[in-house]
């Protein structure tokens, strides 16, 4: 389990941890930019954005290069404007490893589509987390934006191994939207920006209403999947109490963006998990994931009923 090992290295090796945290790997897509651009432009962007991602150090944590986190991301260009301005989407997906096993559990799966940042080809990649905005919104959009993902996703991954161990990295990412870039054209980092957008998922995430929603990540993860190889009918139990918990908060809160948010991608693991189940637990698991995940309901009634 990545943290105890770090303690335990800690403790018994003399040699400097330098690893950094990440293992990500970033795609800009460009094939919807047209014509008017270089694309020799977005390959130098890709590069560098591959450069910052892996090469920052994102946590004050000590890193083994074993244990940095597995995540993709996908720039997809939507559009090319004048004055180097680009309209784009970015797909952000990120995993763990299950303890005694070679399979990673999903820890995001989503996508922001409401992404508008300026870039000129050989520009610095900077980001400042006492200047959030930087000197142009647009320039420090989009780096503003993959900081608030990385956090995100260190906040997740910490979470998923001690109760409320991601709290820090959530108000990094909250210190983004409260300092992120602004602008007529800028979205994304309000309220008033949509229902689905950085800014709910960061006020779901540090909002104490929402606090059952902590316990649930653990227990899905460190109580359920990890134990999963070594007694699976208790880690079910564990990951069914974890569906309860969210099942409180989505009872109590209707139309809150973390319990979609918290499903995507795992419809197909969550099937696999109980399949095995008793009817009784088959059938609990496929009422509360079809109120909870919608856009895979069908999927959980004719699997699991």
């Amino acid at each position: 389990m990545r943290k105890i090992v770090i303690i335990a290295l800690f403790f018994f090796s003399t040699a400097p941890l330098e690893a950094q945290e990440l293992r990500a790997r970033l795609t800009v897509n460009a094939s919807q930019a047209g014509n008017k651009v270089d694309k020799k432009v977005f390959q130098t962007l890709q590069s560098a954005l591959n450069n910052f991602l892996n090469n920052r150090k994102w946590t004050k944590e000590a890193f083994q290069p074993n244990e940095r986190i597995v995540c993709n991301f996908l720039l997809t260009i939507n559009q090319a404007q004048d004055d180097n301005l680009y309209q784009a989407s970015l797909t952000v997906q990120a995993a763990r490893p299950v303890y005694n096993t070679t399979y990673d559990s999903p820890l995001i799966n989503f996508i922001d589509n409401d992404i508008l940042f300026r870039y000129v080809e050989f520009q610095p990649i900077e980001f400042n987390e006492n200047r959030v905005s930087g000197s142009d919104g647009l320039t420090s959009n989009l780096t503003a934006v993959l900081a608030y993902y990385v956090n995100i996703i260190i906040g997740l991954d910490f979470s998923s191994f001690s109760l409320r161990g991601g709290d820090s990295y959530f108000q990094k990412a909250q210190n983004i939207v409260s300092n992120a870039p602004s602008g007529r054209e800028v979205s994304g980092w309000n309220a008033f920006d949509g229902q689905r957008n950085r800014y709910w998922l960061m006020e779901n995430l540090t909002n104490s209403k929402y606090a059952l929603v902590h316990d649930a990540i653990y227990g899905y993860y460190r109580l359920g999947m990890d134990n999963m190889f070594d007694n699976e009918t208790e880690a079910r139990k564990g990951i069914m109490n974890s569906l309860n918990l969210l099942n409180t908060v989505n009872s109590n809160t209707l139309n809150t963006m973390i319990i979609p948010f918290f499903f995507q991608g795992k419809s197909n693991e969550l099937v696999r998990i109980f399949k095995k189940a008793t009817p009784d637990e088959r059938s609990r698991a496929a009422d509360l994931l079809s109120k909870m995940d919608i856009s895979n309901s069908n999927t959980y009634k004719q699997e699991l009923q």
